[in-house]
């Protein structure tokens, strides 16, 4: 796939969100339009491949934007790449059926390495920086953990970014 057309995504899970997983929280909802809008940016700058690492909360709200887009621009595609193949044996069974329902609507699947080790979420991001020309970013501004890291590597390659900035209490 071309990286000059490309645009990847990182964000929080639901344990740094304010609202957790109560998704009809104003503040998710907000967030949606959001995440909505940036994708739409994204669009319009030229990117028409999107990639998702498919983590629980804001990988996955991101991936639904997509798809939102794909059904009015056809020219879209998603990739769903995943760290390791136990990425969502643990999850919620809720959560785990939205994941494959995700994943089955994918464009393409990349499969960083097959069993997990403490480095396979950091490849699975380098992997999508790596190849991409954008990122998008839900950042609560926090100096550590992986969306930020992922956001710095970005930064550092030279990727234009949209940072949608993570709201708190209301």
């Amino acid at each position: 796939m071309d990286r000059t057309v490309s645009c990847c995504f990182t964000g929080h899970r639901p344990d740094k969100l304010p609202w957790g997983t109560r998704e009809d929280d104003p503040r998710c909802l907000a967030l949606k339009e959001r995440l909505d809008r940036a994708v739409e940016r994204a669009y319009a700058a030229g990117c028409r491949h999107f990639l998702c690492g498919m983590a629980r909360g804001c990988d996955l709200y991101f991936a639904q934007a997509v798809l939102d887009l794909r059904a009015r621009r056809p020219d879209v595609t998603l990739e769903g790449v995943r760290p390791c193949e136990s990425q969502a044996d643990r999850w919620p069974e809720e959560e785990r059926a939205r994941y494959q329902a995700i994943l089955d609507q994918c464009d393409y699947e990349t499969l960083v390495q097959h069993h997990y080790d403490r480095f396979c979420m950091m490849r699975r991001n380098r992997y999508m920086v790596d190849r991409s020309a954008r990122i998008i970013a839900v950042y609560d501004g926090v100096p550590r953990g992986g969306t930020a890291q992922t956001l710095a590597y970005a930064l550092r390659c030279g990727l234009e970014t949209d940072i949608l900035e993570l709201e708190g209490e209301p």
